[in-house]
């Protein structure tokens, strides 16, 4: 018996329903299982964060720090490279867990700085062991002449060893100067705590690679903690250091250094702009170089604007 169109309806609509009904049947169930994995996660956060708390307190009941809490957190890899803790940069005694810069010039109890392995014998020798020291300089200066091709027995070249090995004593005296009688108790307490500036310092040294000399002037200013030093002082220190085998980078920095440990002012800056002969007469040859070297520190070394302060005054920011 055929269906009824009324009946035909009231089936679709029959079946339309039960699909709603197991539409919303399954949507409950995801909101429900939704709800169940959220409340588990909430659960597992908060039994985390409780642990994480409990093991702040030690068996004293004591609760860690703030400070000591971050600590360990900067132990951990930085994401980005720039991102690493600044003391990580710092030099590290060997052997120790601190953190130090690079040491300011050792000047011992008989006031040299930096004595080499015969700088004593030399300042405490004889004058039959300065005249035996003489003696043998001369003779490898011969020898010199001799293997160059020259006649050191000829007119001109006659006493050139005895000239030379003296000369050399002279540019290397700076070994056997005492610090104490460059000083010479010239520090003054003046409670002035502006810049101090003596620039155009002229400087004569011997490079040590190839004992030709370096020419050039030295810069040198300080911001005194009350305390200044007789201005001549400053150039003799830089002729001290001057007066050895020396390179320029290294001289600037141990003239910067010395100054610092003798006066104990707020900041000491140094720059240095020399022609180096071993560039000029041999090597590469070239005639215009020059070579600019500088060392700042305490203040000079934290603070931009002193320290462009100094440089503009003794003509490095021409700009």
């Amino acid at each position: 018996m055929p269906q009824l169109p009324g009946a035909e309806v009231a089936s679709a609509k029959k079946q339309k329903r039960s699909h709603e009904n197991a539409s919303v049947s399954g949507s409950s169930t995801s909101d429900e299982s939704t709800r169940e994995r959220k409340r588990k996660r909430k659960e597992k956060k908060n039994g985390t964060k409780s642990d994480r708390a409990s093991e702040l307190v030690n068996v004293n009941g004591h609760r860690r720090s703030a400070f000591e809490e971050r600590r360990n957190s900067l132990g951990k890899a930085a994401r980005d490279p720039r991102d690493e803790p600044s003391y990580k940069k710092r030099i590290t005694a060997a052997g120790q867990g601190i953190k130090v810069r690079s040491p300011s010039p050792v000047i011992d109890e008989d006031g040299l700085s930096r004595p080499g392995r015969g700088t004593r014998d030399r300042r405490e020798e004889t004058a039959e062991q300065a005249e035996e020291r003489l003696v043998k300089m001369r003779g490898a200066v011969r020898t010199i002449l001799e293997c160059v091709g020259e006649d050191p027995d000829r007119e001109g070249l006659l006493d050139t060893p005895s000239r030379y090995a003296k000369a050399l004593l002279f540019l290397t005296k700076g070994y056997q100067v005492n610090v104490a009688d460059v000083v010479n108790g010239a520090l003054f307490h003046e409670g002035h705590n502006e810049m101090v500036i003596v620039k155009d310092i002229e400087i004569h040294s011997l490079c040590e690679h190839h004992m030709v000399p370096f020419i050039g002037k030295m810069h040198i200013g300080y911001i005194p903690s009350d305390t200044v030093i007789g201005l001549s002082k400053l150039p003799r220190i830089a002729e001290m250091y001057a007066r050895r085998l020396q390179i320029q980078e290294r001289l600037t920095k141990e003239v910067a250094h010395a100054i610092m440990e003798i006066l104990k002012p707020q900041g000491v800056a140094v720059v240095m702009e020399s022609s180096h002969l071993c560039m000029v007469m041999r090597g590469v040859e070239k005639t215009a170089t020059s070579t600019i070297t500088s060392c700042v520190l305490g203040c000079f070394e934290r603070k931009s604007k002193t320290r462009n302060e100094f440089f503009s005054l003794v003509g490095l920011n021409k700009s």
